[in-house]
């Protein structure tokens, strides 16, 4: 390995090590909700235009100085009826999961909130705003970060345990490690199980998420036309998961959610499936991100 190239390539290598998931779990199953409706960019905000990205109007482009009020109202539909709608199918199948919120959309709505919160689901950061960070300076995205920490303490009770960004600059990863209450990073897809990363700040925990096997298919140019190709995907994504974990490496499969994506009846009935799917294999263990975390962190601390 070139030592200095700042890029892991190789990472575990063919000898992936064993996670040891809860009753010889053959795979750890991990569902994300992203809730950012609220967060993302509107002239309402601040924002100098519109959003125009992961919604029914695919290919949107931002509307410079001007409120865009379909793309508004799609983005209201999230939070109005396809939050509860997700809600609902969780927490009747007493399933949990991980949300990643961003801080000002939780803000705008307490009753969300507190059915997170009663449903103990845990609640990961997704930021202060749901908007790109790639042309922020180090200070700006800091500061960003430091105002979603504080307003997610406010509006939750307690500080985040993780943290996703998303929509990162290359110093996201970096600015999180500073916070020591944050116990693991989401941003990354590297891996199918969790690890540690160097960061200037010490050891940083990295539980890989998913761009694959998300709904965001559904509002991309290659991607999901139906509700029937998001459930063949999860499920063919389950089956060799799981496959491998029986063989004898288990891995961690993420599955990441939009209320205003997965939330409309015609996929939500295809996620139904999935879920009632997974209820019928016996080694899994679905979990909450911050339990993977923590599992990873008795089994494999942070190398010194």
């Amino acid at each position: 390995m070139d030592k200095n190239y700042p890029r892991d390539m190789l990472g575990y290598g063919q000898t992936p090590p064993h996670p040891q998931w809860p009753n010889d779990s053959a795979i750890a199953v991990q569902y994300v909700i992203n809730y950012e409706e609220g967060g993302e960019n509107c002239v309402l905000h601040g924002d100098v235009a519109s959003e125009a990205f992961l919604s029914e109007i695919v290919g949107a482009a931002a509307w410079p100085g001007q409120r865009h009020m379909n793309m508004e109202s799609i983005y209201e539909y999230g939070s109005r009826a396809g939050f509860w709608r997700l809600h609902n199918m969780f927490t009747s199948r007493s399933l949990p999961v991980t949300v990643f919120g961003v801080a000002l959309a939780m803000q705008r709505v307490p009753d969300i909130v507190a059915a997170m919160k009663k449903a103990n689901w845990e609640i990961a950061t997704h930021g202060l705003r749901w908007i790109d960070y790639k042309d922020f300076t180090a200070e700006q995205e800091s500061e960003h970060l430091e105002q979603a920490i504080a307003l997610h303490e406010k509006v939750t009770g307690e500080k985040p345990a993780g943290a996703y960004i998303g929509r990162t600059s290359e110093n996201s990863q970096d600015l999180c490690a500073q916070h020591s209450h944050f116990e693991y990073s989401a941003d990354t897809y590297a891996d199918e199980l969790p690890y540690w990363r160097t960061s200037p700040s010490g050891q940083q925990l990295m539980v890989p998420y998913t761009l694959d096997a998300n709904d965001m298919r559904f509002a991309t140019p290659q991607g999901f036309n139906s509700g029937d190709q998001f459930y063949q995907y999860l499920k063919d994504s389950f089956d060799m998961l799981y496959a491998e974990g029986l063989a004898g490496a288990p891995k961690m499969m993420s599955v990441g959610l939009h209320c205003r994506l997965v939330g409309r009846p015609g996929r939500a009935a295809a996620l139904a499936r999935f879920l009632d799917y997974v209820a019928t294999h016996d080694k899994v263990w679905t979990t909450r991100r911050i339990d993977i975390a923590r599992h990873w962190k008795a089994l494999y601390p942070a190398p010194e």
